[in-house]
């Protein structure tokens, strides 16, 4: 498994676990990580990149989400396929050197390998909505050293 994609299916679970059981998110992940063995440095700062930036930002992500998901209240959507949106749209505005059509078709992925049998076209859906139809924000870059959201 590619090092991005197994970064993206862990940051999937650790904000699976921050939404299902809050509490401090460095001990969230402090947690994860001792129970993942030692993953490659690449893929636990990606990761973490993704879940830090994705919780900075995520009233602006549901926010953004909500506008793409007509008919769907984000308190109704499945907790995995919202996180696997949440992150992906993470990715789709703040990360400039991930490719759109990457974060989409990985997100698409981990729904379908996730989540229930549909979950796949309808993350693809929104996700494609919002990538149509939203603005980047970069703000990180995750070829820097200290990749980390501001």
């Amino acid at each position: 498994m590619r090092k991005r994609t197994l970064a993206r299916e862990y940051a999937l679970q650790i904000l699976y676990q921050v939404e299902m059981n809050p509490g401090k998110l460095s001990e969230i992940i402090e947690n994860f990580w001792s129970h993942q063995g030692q993953p490659a440095k690449e893929v636990q700062e990606f990761a973490e990149v993704l879940v830090k930036g994705t919780l900075q930002n995520q009233q602006e992500i549901d926010k953004v989400i909500s506008n793409a998901a007509e008919n769907w209240e984000l308190g109704r959507m499945a907790v995995v396929d919202k996180n696997i949106m949440r992150a992906a749209t993470y990715e789709l505005l703040y990360l400039e050197d991930v490719p759109q059509k990457v974060s989409i078709n990985e997100a698409v992925n981990m729904a379908k390998k996730f989540s229930q049998e549909d979950s796949g076209k309808f993350v693809n859906g929104i996700l494609d909505k919002i990538n149509h139809s939203e603005k980047p924000r970069y703000q990180v870059s995750t070829n820097e050293s200290d990749a980390s959201p501001v």
